[in-house]
C-alpha cells in the first residue's frame, strides 16, 4: 500500500534548514503524561500479569510515574532550564490535576497524546474519530487553558485520517512518524510531521535493551554530537522520549541529570519545545 500522507525526501535534497541564532540541533524532552485503565493490559515490565485484574505488579509500576517519578524529573528539569513538550492522555486532567497545575506553572508545552494509553488510537470511523479527537482535545484545552497544537498517538497509532481530523480542530504536527531528523510536510494541507524517536526512549533502552545509566548519558552524547556533525548541511532535531515510571525511578534520576547538564552546555544547541520546532519550520521552510 501506497502512503497517502508523505511523500519520500531524502534529507540530502532540501533546503538548508536554520534554527534561532544559528544554532545546528534543535532538542526537546517528549515527557510522557499518561494514564492507564486498571482492567486492561498496558505497558508493561512483565507480561506474565498482564492480563490479570487487578494488575496489581504492572498497575503499580506504571502508577509510580504519576504519584512519584513525574515530580522527580520536573526536578531536574527546572535544574537546567528545560521546558518539557508534555505528551498528554486528556484523563490525566481528570486523575491527576495537580501535574496539570505542577505543569502550568513551569509553562511547559502540551501536546495530544490520546485519551488514555490503554486504548489505542485505530478502528475508528472517521466520524468516530472525530468524535473522539474533538473530546481529547476539548479536555486538554479546557483543563490548561491552550488548546494543544501537536499529537502523538498512544502507542504511535493513527488511521490514515488522524492527521486530516487534527487540522480540523486547529493543530499543526504530528509526531507519530520517527522517519527523519527534520520536520517536513504533510501531505494534508497545513500539518507537519515533527522528530520523535523510538531509540533514545527510556522504555525501549532502559526497558527491552536493558541499558545502564552510564550507557543513557553517553548515547544522548552520541545522538547530539552526530546529529551536531550532520547539521553542517542544515539544522536537525534531537528528541529524547521519557517515562516517568520508567527514568523517573530513584537509581537513574542522577543519569538524566547528567545527560541533561551534558545538553545545556552546549553552545550550538537550541533546547526548546516541540511546539516551537513547528512553528520555526512552519515561518521558515
Amino acid at each position: 500500500m501506497t502512503n497517502p500522507l508523505f511523500d519520500y525526501s531524502p534529507i540530502t535534497e532540501r533546503p538548508e534548514l536554520r534554527w534561532p541564532n544559528g544554532k545546528r540541533v534543535a532538542a526537546y524532552i517528549g515527557l510522557n503524561v499518561e494514564h492507564f485503565l486498571m482492567g486492561r493490559p498496558s505497558t508493561s515490565i512483565w507480561p506474565g500479569t498482564a492480563e490479570l485484574v487487578p494488575d496489581v505488579l504492572n498497575h503499580g509500576w506504571r502508577d509510580y510515574g504519576v504519584r512519584v517519578g513525574i515530580w522527580r524529573m520536573a526536578d531536574i528539569l527546572d535544574r537546567h532550564g528545560i521546558r518539557a513538550s508534555v505528551l498528554l492522555n486528556s484523563d490525566v486532567a481528570h486523575h491527576y490535576p495537580q501535574i496539570i497545575k505542577a505543569g502550568l506553572e513551569r509553562n511547559w508545552a502540551w501536546l495530544a497524546h490520546g485519551k488514555t494509553n490503554s486504548v489505542l488510537h485505530t478502528g475508528l470511523s472517521e466520524d468516530e474519530e472525530r468524535g473522539v479527537l474533538t473530546e481529547i482535545v476539548d479536555t486538554i484545552a479546557e483543563a490548561t487553558g491552550q488548546r494543544p497544537k501537536g499529537w502523538m498517538g498512544p502507542g504511535l497509532t493513527e488511521t490514515f485520517n488522524t492527521p486530516a481530523l487534527l487540522a480540523e480542530l486547529g493543530l499543526s504536527y504530528v509526531l507519530d512518524w520517527t522517519n527523519d531528523d527534520q520536520p517536513y510536510r504533510l501531505n494534508v494541507p497545513g500539518m507537519l510531521s515533527v522528530p520523535y524517536t523510538l531509540e533514545l526512549n527510556d522504555l525501549n533502552l532502559f526497558g527491552d535493551k536493558g541499558t545502564t545509566g552510564p550507557e543513557f548519558v553517553q548515547i544522548v552524547k552520541d545522538q547530539y554530537e552526530q546529529l551536531h556533525a550532520d547539521a553542517e548541511h542544515g539544522g536537525r532535531v534531537m528528541a529524547i522520549a521519557l517515562h516517568p515510571f520508567v527514568t523517573g525511578q530513584a537509581f537513574r534520576a542522577k543519569y538524566l541529570d547528567q545527560a541533561l547538564a551534558f545538553l545545556a552546555e552546549q553552545p550550538d544547541i537550541w533546547l526548546t519545545t516541540s511546539d516551537e520546532i513547528a512553528e520555526h519550520y512552519l515561518r521558515s521552510a
